[in-house]
């Protein structure tokens, strides 16, 4: 429908049933007995969310669920308008609410969503209420472009931003630009003044407390807040990718890390050298998180980075995490036995901490004694005692298992393996009847063996106590609401072929790629899963290790026995449609040539 020749008005529910039953998408019979129901309710709702509420399904194929985001969609090509899925990741929030007043938004149920040099772009859900166009045009100076959205969004969303462009201005007012001497390139700027924002006035609680519920509500596993020239910059990672949300002045920016400073217990006045701290809140649906605060000082200030942790992951499945039965069957196999190590390897990132808060979860029963010695402490967890490294008071690894001997424990998890008095001190543990799991940093599984001889751990040793090791990755998981199906590609095939060479893998019948819908923020991936390389000590192994054999006999060897390298469990969760070739090659380290496998 032209929506230019409709006469200034609000959709009704009439109007927008029998345009749904003239595109064949709602019966006709039934659009009229709702109608009838519906006919003397002088309610304010939009209509398309009066219809999303009673969950039909579209009569056209694939017979989608007429929810309310298919149904703006819908309206969208019916009015002759694009639509905009409004993504607050991608929209500069201080500049949109300067187009227009909150007042002014929430009289016309619109929504500024971008600003050009040239136009400024308007959502809506009422495509035929155009009064608010002829009077903003003179006041703007510049082309307007409508464009269809969700309702319940451009609600949400007018009070969302308007609030945070409020509380960013209002602390704004207290306090002066130049701000402190944290800044090495403003030194020179003190003269000016050197006001304070209050760390706990409103406005910056306002701001804080959005930023949280934000990063929960995006599903972000890091915040950070990052000190810049002239402004600061709020960036959430995704999925293990970076989005920036939003620029901050310096001065706010400031104030906010002083909050979450005093919220973590931190020492706010110190800003020369590195602190870490703690907080423990709530999502916005009453669910326990934890935040890991990490700050450092840099040319611009203070960078404050905040892990969230959920604590659900400590109760999830090894099949959750990404284990295939085989391999969680490897893993607790050597995760059940009384004495020994167990090594976790992969950089920073790859899920090591998930997977030993999982195993020590699964093995703290009652009548076992298990302590960890972290640096920093991850997640707080009630069935194990936690110890915090201290290295500024002489409480480092090594100094800590040396207490924990003396405390009768049954099992120790060594954060990590950094040198060789902590590696020998994790032996003595093992030799003496205690389980120990500990870290590294290694590409793969075999080099685990290589990496502890260079520490100067002595071969024969590690063959009488490590019982195995595992090297993981994390990669994307595709979106399941939208991953497309396709066949083998030229380029998928080389691709292919890349990924699991040498190792002779058949091709999948098909591969699922992705696409990117409103669930998965149109990236095409939702969540991330494990891929695992595990590598028991047989009684082969254990006299390579102890002869000092090189590190491609062991690697040969262990995949003799049956080891898969991270890229072959990648191709597997290729085949079984979870991922992307692309993710896999990205993510695992490539094979390196051995002989036969």
């Amino acid at each position: 429908m032209a929506e230019e020749t409709q006469q200034e008005h609000r959709l009704t529910l009439t109007e927008v049933i029998d345009a749904l039953v003239a595109d064949g998408i709602v019966d006709a019979a039934e659009g009229a007995r709702f109608t009838q129901e519906r006919r003397y309710h002088k309610g304010d709702t939009h209509p398309i969310i009066v219809i999303a509420e009673q969950r039909w399904k579209s009569l056209l194929p694939p017979h989608r669920l007429l929810d309310l985001d298919h149904l703006t969609q819908w309206l969208a090509k019916w009015c002759g308008l694009q639509y905009m899925h409004v993504d607050p990741l991608k929209i500069n929030i201080s500049g949109v609410t300067e187009v227009m007043s909150i007042s002014y938004a929430t009289r016309f149920r619109i929504l500024p969503v971008e600003v050009t040099a040239s136009e400024v772009v308007i959502a809506t859900a009422e495509p035929y209420q155009r009064a608010w166009e002829a009077e903003m045009l003179p006041i703007l100076r510049k082309d307007i472009r409508r464009v269809i959205s969700n309702p319940d969004d451009i609600t949400r969303f007018q009070v969302e931003f308007y609030n945070l462009a409020k509380s960013i201005k209002g602390a704004m007012k207290k306090g002066d630009v130049a701000g402190g001497a944290s800044n090495f390139e403003q030194l020179v700027e003190l003269g000016k003044g050197n006001k304070q924002f209050d760390a706990n006035d409103q406005h910056i609680v306002t701001i804080v407390d959005w930023l949280w519920q934000y990063a929960f509500e995006q599903r972000a596993s890091d915040i950070h807040v990052e000190p810049r020239r002239d402004l600061g910059i709020v960036r959430f990672r995704i999925d293990g990718v970076l989005h920036q949300v939003y620029q901050i002045p310096m001065t706010v920016l400031k104030a906010m890390t002083s909050r979450i400073k005093i919220l973590g217990r931190m020492d706010v006045i110190e800003k020369r050298r590195p602190q870490d701290g703690r907080i423990k809140t709530r999502t916005p649906d009453g669910q326990e998180v934890e935040l890991r605060l990490s700050t450092l000082p840099t040319a611009f200030g203070e960078k404050l980075v905040m892990r969230i942790f959920d604590p659900e992951v400590l109760v999830r499945d090894f099949s959750e995490l990404g284990f295939a039965p085989e391999e969680s069957t490897q893993w607790n196999e050597m995760a059940s036995r009384p004495n020994g190590i167990i090594l976790v390897t992969g950089p920073t990132g790859s899920g090591k901490t998930v997977t030993l808060y999982s195993t020590l979860k699964h093995l703290a029963t009652p009548e076992v004694n298990v302590c960890t010695l972290e640096d920093p402490i991850e997640m707080i967890e009630g069935s194990f005692n936690q110890v915090q490294i201290l290295p500024d008071i002489g409480m480092g690894f090594a100094e800590g298992i040396r207490s924990l001997m003396r405390q009768d424990p049954d099992i120790i998890m060594v954060g990590e393996i950094r040198d060789l008095e902590t590696a020998d001190l994790a032996i003595q543990a093992a030799l003496t009847g205690h389980l120990v799991l500990s870290t590294l940093h290694t590409n793969d599984a075999p080099s685990a063996m290589t990496r502890l001889t260079d520490l100067g751990v002595p071969s024969y040793l590690l063959s009488a106590t490590v019982l195995g090791v595992m090297a993981q990755r994390l990669v994307r998981t595709l979106c399941p609401k939208c991953k497309q199906a396709g066949g083998m590609r030229a380029e998928d095939e080389a691709a292919w072929n890349a990924l699991v060479a040498p190792w002779k893998s058949s091709k999948p019948a098909q591969l699922y790629h992705p696409v990117g819908c409103l669930d998965c923020r149109m990236t095409g991936y939702k969540g991330r899963v494990g891929i695992y390389e595990i590598m028991p000590l047989s009684n082969e192994i254990k006299r390579l290790v102890a002869s000092g054999a090189e590190l491609a006999k062991l690697r040969e060897q262990a995949m003799r026995e049956g080891m898969k390298p991270l890229r072959i469990a990648g191709a597997k969760k290729v085949a079984a449609g979870l991922t992307t070739i692309a993710e896999i090659i990205k993510v695992a380290p490539p094979m390196l040539e051995t002989g036969s496998p």
